[in-house]
């Protein structure tokens, strides 16, 4: 029985010319498509096909962009991204052709080859979530607005400041703290009012991590700029999710959908294009659209299932200070957890005193404040810093002494490191997982210098090191860049760009380092040598020297063994075996290491010596104690 090779191939799913091909590979000549040949070579060339197709995936002709993220066992959000930069805009559920399919797994490195595509792979049931600890509640989000100097961040505070009074709070806001909290479906939220993000990531980089959730204030008439990137990346950095609010909608040249593709670009993909980015149109100046941004922060923090113990002992954070004329040190606070009360001994970083008063978001004063909730707090002996941490104490003594004991330790910390992160102290930075990351900020003077040194240390990037660009842009190294690398514990290079007065001063108060390249190779040295500092040592064992034992003695404290050094060396500090009969009976330390009843620290070749082995008294005559070490031998890439 024969079979046409046209027939052949529409059956196997590929051309003729490339079933002529795999027939040529098997030494099978034929003149064209309508050739034919005989069942068995048939199935040979099936079997050939079917192997040389390992690792590449059927799709069909046309296939929905989830599905089709499904068959490769990727994310949908990567199927997005590859088809935004082939300027094809696709939502989850919209259908795209077989050739797009292709190039966008050629962008993703994935085979693929036109077929019935299979079933898409079962979505794994999430994780239950974690039991909350006993005694903890739901507790309000705690939200931070950032965005470009003039897409209207204050106008949308105020808006926001302004929907307490239509819910029957008249008389509005009597005094602003810096923090205040809006009542939307009878709960509250917590918004704090900071200077941007600047100021936002100032608190992180001294260990705060105060926001639950970052709105960022996007203009529809002027789109993403480059604060609103910065702002990006800071917020990323802090790991929060993002709401967008799509703002100043109601003027004439508004284009939110071309503000949404800027969206997608620097990967915030919105839910109507079926990425999980929310953006809620609004405007400040009208007040339209506030409502529902309230309602998709509720939304958000229910996703993140907020908690706090209001019985536990209170904790809080410095949101913002000052030194008041008659009325001392004034903290903005930001209860995050417990019950602050009237009366209480606090620490307050450096800091201590008694709570005197306390005067909430209303300028009414309050007996208590629970979690999430912005108070001003006076009775401090000094006005703390923004950042600092609010802890309880049983009295006063007891907080005076925490005080000096942080005041201590802190002075320690800055004296102990000259540099939060530098190339060549690396090997501190903590594992994140099993995975180390060495945190960049590049910048550099053009955009395709900046891709190609990311691009570069990407690759540099393996299993045990991975190098992590938190951001790269175009200009001099600014402020801004050292306040991210230092909340992020990252490294800031520059790349034929100079580093600007403020920079430089920044990076001495924050102890961040900043290295300046003009070549590239050296750039990319130096990286690799501080990855292998990140690498862990190996280690290698060195045996050192070999005993014999000779006589044994009964101590108080044990069997000693005496011996004679055969070889090598045996100090009080070796690791040992003790072998017999070629096999290693025991293996542990040296107990005691003596010559003439006096200690010794080393015994060398040649010599006998007394050697009491740490927790074993079954040792033999003719018993050889086989000391080592373990050495620490660095790694390199």
């Amino acid at each position: 029985m024969s079979i046409r090779v046209s027939d052949l191939a529409k059956e196997l799913g590929v051309t003729s010319s490339q079933l002529i091909s795999a027939l040529h590979d098997l030494g099978v000549e034929v003149a064209g498509p309508t050739s034919t040949i005989d069942e068995d070579t048939a199935e040979l060339v099936r079997e050939l096909l079917a192997s040389q197709s390992a690792g590449v995936t059927e799709v069909p002709e046309n296939v929905i962009v989830r599905d089709f993220a499904d068959i490769l066992g990727i994310s949908p959000s990567d199927v997005q991204k590859a088809l935004i930069e082939m300027g094809v805009l696709a939502s989850l559920t919209q259908t795209i052709a077989f050739e797009q399919a292709e190039k966008v797994a050629a962008k993703l490195g994935k085979d693929i080859r036109k077929g019935t595509g299979r079933a898409p792979t079962p979505a794994k049931p999430k994780a239950k979530p974690k039991a909350a600890p006993k005694g903890a509640r739901e507790r309000p989000p705690v939200v931070t607005v950032l965005g470009h100097v003039d897409h209207g961040k204050t106008s949308l505070l105020d808006a926001i400041r302004n929907t307490r009074v239509t819910a029957g709070e008249f008389g509005g806001i009597t005094q602003h703290i810096g923090a205040y909290q809006v009542i939307k479906n009878d709960k509250p939220i917590t918004f704090i009012d900071t200077p941007g993000h600047a100021a936002f990531t100032a608190m992180r980089a001294r260990g705060a991590q105060v926001t639950d959730i970052a709105v960022l204030v996007v203009a529809a008439d002027d789109g993403i700029m480059p604060q609103t990137r910065e702002a990006i990346d800071h917020a990323r950095a802090a790991g929060v999710p993002i709401i967008v609010a799509l703002n100043k909608i109601d003027r004439p040249d508004a284009n939110p959908e071309r503000v949404k593709q800027q969206l997608a670009e620097v990967e915030l993909i919105p839910e109507e294009w079926g990425g999980d980015t929310m953006v809620v149109p609004v405007s400040a100046t009208e007040g339209t659209g506030i409502d529902d941004l309230l309602e998709r922060i509720q939304l958000q923090a229910e996703v993140l299932e907020l908690t706090a113990d209001p019985a536990a002992d209170p904790e809080g954070v410095v949101i913002e200070s000052r030194l008041e004329r008659g009325r001392g040190p004034v903290a903005t606070l930001l209860v995050q957890n417990g019950t602050l009360k009237i009366g209480a001994s606090v620490v307050v970083g450096s800091t201590y005193g008694k709570v005197k008063a306390m005067i909430d978001d209303k300028g009414q004063r309050v007996q208590k404040a629970g979690p999430a909730t912005p108070i001003e707090l006076l009775g401090l002996q000094d006005v703390p810093n923004a950042g600092e941490t609010l802890t309880a104490a049983t009295d006063d003594r007891h907080a005076r002494q925490a005080a000096q004991e942080r005041t201590d330790r802190e002075r320690e910390e800055r004296l102990a490191s000259s540099a939060k992160v530098s190339l060549e102290d690396l090997y501190r930075k903590l594992r994140e997982g099993e995975v180390k990351e060495l945190n960049v900020v590049i910048k550099s003077d053009v955009d395709g210098s900046a891709e190609a040194i990311r691009q570069s240390l990407d690759e540099l990037s393996t299993d045990e090191v991975a190098v992590k660009v938190i951001r790269s842009s175009v200009g001099n190294v600014a402020e801004s860049d050292v306040m991210l690398a230092a909340a992020s514990s990252a490294i800031v290079i520059g790349f034929n760009v100079r580093v600007e007065k403020e920079a430089i001063a920044a990076a001495e108060r924050e102890r961040v380092e900043v290295r300046e390249y003009n070549i590239i190779y050296e750039l990319l040295d130096d990286v690799r040598k501080a990855m292998a500092g990140l690498l862990e040592p190996e280690e290698k064992e060195e045996i050192i020297g070999h005993a014999q034992v000779r006589q044994l003695f009964k101590t108080p404290g044990g069997m000693v063994a005496g011996s004679y050094m055969q070889d090598g060396r045996i100090t009080r500090n070796s690791l040992v075996r003790v072998m017999r009969d070629g096999k290693v009976v025991f293996s542990g330390g040296v107990d005691s290491l003596r010559r003439f009843k006096e200690d010794v620290r080393e015994v060398v070749s040649g010599f006998e010596c007394g050697i009491q082995v740490d927790g074993f008294n079954s040792i033999q005559e003719n018993d050889i104690i086989e000391a080592y070490e373990i050495q620490q031998v660095a790694r390199t890439l």
